[in-house]
């Protein structure tokens, strides 16, 4: 039997890279694109199919920005399939980045420079807003949907003879100082792509505490995050002007002789989660970040980082989810 694999952002970017990577590794899989432009998935539907004949390729339409949406697609896809064997949660957006500029320059003369450069670390706000279901974008997009789409599919995942896995896309710039438990869709800061991205890691956690099989036997749920690296995509592009990043990329090309998270291409960004792809699930330590990393030679890798968060802080985030959910639900029952 086919292993499925469903991921979400197939479309472009990340996303679609792991797509052909994913398919270039094994082609009897069955790879579902979860995108929000139908039109755009279907194209790409055609051309891994056209190099790929042996796989089988399908589309499902949701925007994890719309619970509608996500509700939607989870009874499509819970009516097409008995089990998803991988799922990939890559969707994600960064409003309206803002480069400080001071604290750019700041950073040149700063010991950390690397550091701040690799992550982006105070670098970076966004502009936030609020979406028809009266929840931030930037949590709902990159952290909410996802979660109610995993709750929706449990019965597709959580296989105690079969377990699934799932792989979320996170970020170096996960910083525990832009999270708060008082505040988890960070209505009140401005960097609510590092605080959704901090977000994952805790839930990340979370999900393995109470469904990984080592933890709980009888489960059937992995969880496991990534970093793809720094990358100019549809992502990062609006950070600077085209001609800056043209001007910039020789330098970016330079430092990654000194850190490794330039991975500046979605096809490089994407080594972490292919490698995740080979592993045996019970190795990997729910604790750990997975880094896709390239070196000044333009050799890919994976390495890896502890992640800065403690177990009980997630549990609690979890709960908060949980609450959460209840009460969206009952906002969609009653506009039913």
């Amino acid at each position: 039997m086919r292993k499925v694999v469903l991921v979400t952002g197939a479309s472009s970017g990340v996303g679609l890279a792991l797509c052909k990577r994913l398919l270039e590794e094994d082609d009897e899989l069955h790879v579902c694109l979860a995108c929000r432009n139908v039109g755009k998935a279907e194209a790409v539907r055609g051309a891994l199919l056209a190099s790929h004949p042996a796989a089988e390729v399908s589309v499902v339409q949701v925007d994890v920005c719309s619970l509608q949406s996500v509700l939607r697609a989870t009874g499509e896809l819970k009516q097409r399939f008995q089990r998803l064997d991988y799922v990939y949660l890559n969707a994600g957006i960064m409003p309206n980045p803002q480069l400080n500029i001071k604290a750019l320059f700041s950073s040149l003369f700063s010991r950390k420079v690397i550091h701040i450069f690799s992550t982006a670390e105070g670098l970076l706000t966004q502009e936030d807003r609020v979406t028809a279901d009266g929840l931030q974008e930037v949590f709902e997009t990159n952290v909410f949907g996802h979660f109610i789409l995993i709750r929706e599919l449990e019965p597709l995942l959580c296989h105690s003879d079969h377990p699934s896995r799932l792989i979320w896309t996170s970020s170096r710039n996960a910083r525990r100082s832009n999270f708060h438990l008082e505040d988890i869709q960070h209505r009140r800061g401005q960097e609510p792509y590092s605080s959704s991205k901090y977000a994952i890691d805790l839930l990340s956690v979370a999900l393995n505490r109470n469904f990984n099989p080592r933890v709980r036997p009888g489960s059937g749920l992995y969880s496991s995050v990534v970093c793809p690296g720094t990358m100019v995509t549809n992502l990062t592009c609006g950070i600077l002007p085209p001609f800056l990043w043209t001007l910039l990329l020789p330098i970016i090309w330079l430092i990654r002789f000194f850190a490794n998270a330039f991975t500046l291409t979605p096809e490089n960004g994407t080594e972490a989660l292919v490698w995740l792809f080979h592993q045996k699930p019970e190795s990997l330590n729910p604790l750990t970040k997975y880094l896709s990393a390239t070196t000044g030679f333009g050799s890919n890798y994976v390495t890896t980082q502890k992640m800065d968060l403690d177990e009980d802080t997630a549990e609690k985030f979890y709960q908060n989810l949980l609450e959460l959910e209840k009460q969206v639900r009952v906002t969609i029952q009653k506009n039913k």
